[in-house]
């Protein structure tokens, strides 16, 4: 690694799934705010529905989500219960039907057996309009997936599928707490294809405990045998003041920051020399994909879910934690489950914070936004941003960003450390309101 990146590798800096970003929301947006805004929302519009499901059969020591081990019944009857609540209020709120899209994230929705999921399903077909649905995705625990599961999806119209992989080395699966062959993830592959589940996506994971560049290199070897047509490949954020589950990671085993960088390094020549393009930062497809033909047509948005290939007029977030993005701004539900079931079952908004935009907020959105995702972007006024072009100065001497003429591009050696260009223009970043991961 060249000396004078390990400096930028080693920086913290938010992943920008919004901006601002969630340690920036306050209590100012409530119920009532969101409410007021979701009524806003004209009824042509078109909208994502996102589900996060809180629960897991087993927690593993390297998540970073909002999620819980249960492994009685009853806190998911509980979910699901409330879950329905919710979509009845929110529906009656807005006069949006049209759903392009439907994401389930968690946590396992997967934790969900065939019947509450099916549950679930009609209960959004009841409230809103899924005819248009473009995109049905769901996030699976292969180790989870039963046939009955994938045959449901299938007939609930679920098109894309995400499916935990991390890492296929046995001594880093002891090391994170999650046990998982190959043989499983092959198997759930093949379920979800048998029954014509065929958008198909992997996430890996560098920077975790004992991880070598033989390892990683074979996990991606293995994982790209199986031909999905995308990866997420995300670097380990060991942030254990946060999730506290963390701890229990032997941080002497977590490779230093430029073994770190060596690490993705391996992927990214691995899934590259099976024939997958780089999308954004953090992403990969086959040449084909829907997403890939967006970015080079410089279509790609990023939001919670990361990159994707369209956007919609509004992202309403259904579930605890769940976040919502809306033209006003962002609300985020009560993150604690049992706040949230108590305030549903009432019939009101859960919303427990947020974050309205600023016309300021917004073009700096748009601009953060479109360097992630095209890494380039043309300043339309340069001079409202002198302070910013200024603090570039030492990214375009070691070659991280060039600057042309009010025209920003992060050459393609240095995409890794794009979060680092954008960073300059985040408003926010000296507040120290926030602690973040590293950047690589």
């Amino acid at each position: 690694m060249d000396s004078r990146l390990l400096k930028y590798a080693e920086l913290n800096v938010p992943r920008y799934t919004s901006y601002p970003t969630a340690p920036h929301f306050n209590e100012s947006v409530d119920g009532a705010v969101y409410e007021s805004w979701l009524r806003e929302l004209p009824s042509d519009a078109v909208v994502s529905l996102y589900v996060h499901v809180p629960y897991c059969r087993q927690v593993c020591w390297y998540c970073g989500c909002h999620a819980f081990a249960v492994r009685r019944d009853e806190p998911i009857a509980q979910y699901v219960s409330a879950l329905q609540c919710e979509i009845d209020a929110v529906a009656k709120a807005s006069r949006a039907r049209s759903v392009r899209e439907l994401h389930w994230g968690g946590g396992t929705p997967n934790s969900l057996n065939a019947e509450r999921f099916q549950s679930i399903v009609e209960r959004l077909r009841e409230q809103f309009d899924l005819s248009a649905l473009a995109r049905h995705a769901v996030e699976l625990d292969p180790r989870l997936l039963t046939e009955e599961q994938a045959q449901t999806f299938a007939r609930c119209g679920v098109n894309r599928a995400s499916l935990g992989v991390q890492d296929f080395d046995d001594t880093v699966q002891t090391a994170i707490g999650r046990e998982q062959s190959f043989d499983c993830v092959k198997q759930a592959t093949g379920r979800l294809r048998d029954v014509g589940i065929a958008g198909l996506s992997f996430d890996l994971m560098y920077g975790l405990p004992r991880q070598t560049r033989e390892s990683v290199r074979r996990t991606a070897e293995l994982a790209a045998s199986l031909r999905p047509e995308r990866f997420a490949v995300f670097g380990y954020a060991h942030v254990p003041w946060f999730k506290a589950r963390q701890r229990l990671i032997d941080e002497a085993t977590l490779p230093e920051t430029e073994r770190r960088f060596e690490l993705a390094e391996v992927i990214n020549e691995t899934l590259r020399a099976a024939g997958y393009v780089a999308i954004g930062y953090d992403h990969y497809a086959l040449p084909d994909d829907p997403i890939a033909c967006a970015a080079r047509e410089s279509r790609l948005h990023r939001n919670f879910q990361g990159f994707v290939e369209s956007e919609c007029d509004a992202v309403i977030g259904l579930g605890p934690s769940s976040i919502s993005t809306l033209p006003q701004g962002y609300a985020q539900n009560e993150p604690n489950v049992s706040d949230w079931q108590v305030k549903v079952a009432r019939g009101l908004i859960a919303t427990h914070r947020g974050r309205a935009l600023s016309p300021e907020d917004r073009e700096r959105r748009d601009l953060i936004m479109r360097l992630l995702c095209d890494f380039e972007l043309k300043l339309d006024a340069p001079e409202k941003f002198r302070n910013e072009l200024a603090d570039l100065a030492p990214l375009i001497r070691d070659g991280i960003v060039e600057v042309d003429n009010g025209t920003i591009s992060v050459p393609a050696a240095a995409r890794p450390f794009a979060r680092i260009v954008a960073h300059v223009f985040d408003s926010y970043r000296l507040d120290g309101a926030a602690r973040h991961s590293r950047a690589v």
